[in-house]
């Protein structure tokens, strides 16, 4: 909570101021949390054979702000920042998934999951898979301008095979379970046995795999809590002169028991010494 305060006298000071879901695999050997066994050195890139291929041009990337992707981008060394507090915690815990929320809609959420995914994928000790599970506004398959035949829903209501949804984006290491449309009935779907079995698999498939999903705003429905007993930790995303102290306590307290690994304070013009 000493992190989360400091976090909100920043911003108080700023405002007042201004089946085979990876693809195949070279190699057999599988280590938890990407710890490497004797021997054993992850591969610098993965061939894709079972899951769909798109290139993502410099422009699609630009214009979509995955500055995470984009060599000599300002926030580049800003993500990879978060990527390191956020492995520390991982490794520290044994954990290998964390969903990416944030008190209310605007704050964010959506395009930090992304470059948080990206950027731990450029580590090279780890295979990144970004879930779409905002199936209300289903938006990550549109920053990487690609519209998906079939989605994560499809996959848990219609038993669609889970390497038909799938796609890699051209980033090595990084795999994309999307969405495809909205649906309403999205907490139901989420708490179902078919969907604790998919995230279940996708979590254990690969001991070397981070999980990062992006899940709905806390006060809007009640789908990250629905989804939390699945994933072992949670990111807050916040909005510099946007989000207020009230929602962020409300959010933070709706989660009380599940981890929470800290907040990062979106759209802000001050940089900051770290995103917690």
């Amino acid at each position: 909570m000493e992190r989360i305060k400091q976090a909100l006298e920043q911003a108080a000071r700023e405002r007042d101021s201004a089946p085979d879901p990876a693809g195949r695999r070279t190699d057999s050997v599988r280590t938890l949390n990407g710890a490497a066994a004797a021997g054993y050195v992850p591969p610098a890139e993965v061939r894709y054979t079972a899951t769909k291929t798109i290139q993502v041009s410099l422009a699609t990337r630009e214009r979509n702000r995955l500055a995470a992707s984009i060599p000599g981008h300002p926030l580049r060394d800003t993500y990879r920042m978060l990527r390191t507090r956020v492995l520390q915690e991982l490794k520290a815990n044994s954990w290998n998934s964390i969903a990416v929320t944030s008190p209310s809609s605007g704050c964010g959420k959506t395009l930090t999951a992304i470059n948080l995914a990206i950027s731990l994928a450029m580590d090279h000790s780890h295979l990144v898979l970004l879930v779409d599970g905002d199936m209300r506004k289903p938006s990550v398959h549109t920053y990487f301008d690609y519209q998906p035949e079939f989605g994560i829903h499809d996959c848990i209501s219609d038993d669609v095979p889970l390497s038909d949804a799938l796609f890699h984006p051209g980033i090595d290491r990084l795999t994309v379970l999307p969405g495809r449309s909205s649906i309403d009935e999205s907490a139901e779907l989420l708490s179902s046995p078919k969907a604790r079995s998919l995230i279940e698999d996708v979590r254990s498939r690969y001991a070397d795999r981070i999980i990062v999903v992006d899940v709905p705003p806390v006060l809007s429905v009640d789908d990250a809590l629905t989804l939390a007993p699945n994933i072992d930790c949670m990111l807050m995303v916040t909005e510099n002169g946007g989000t207020t102290r009230d929602e962020l306590y409300r959010a933070l307290d709706l989660l009380d028991g599940i981890p929470v690994l800290g907040t990062v304070l979106n759209k802000s013009d001050t940089k900051v010494k770290t995103p917690y």
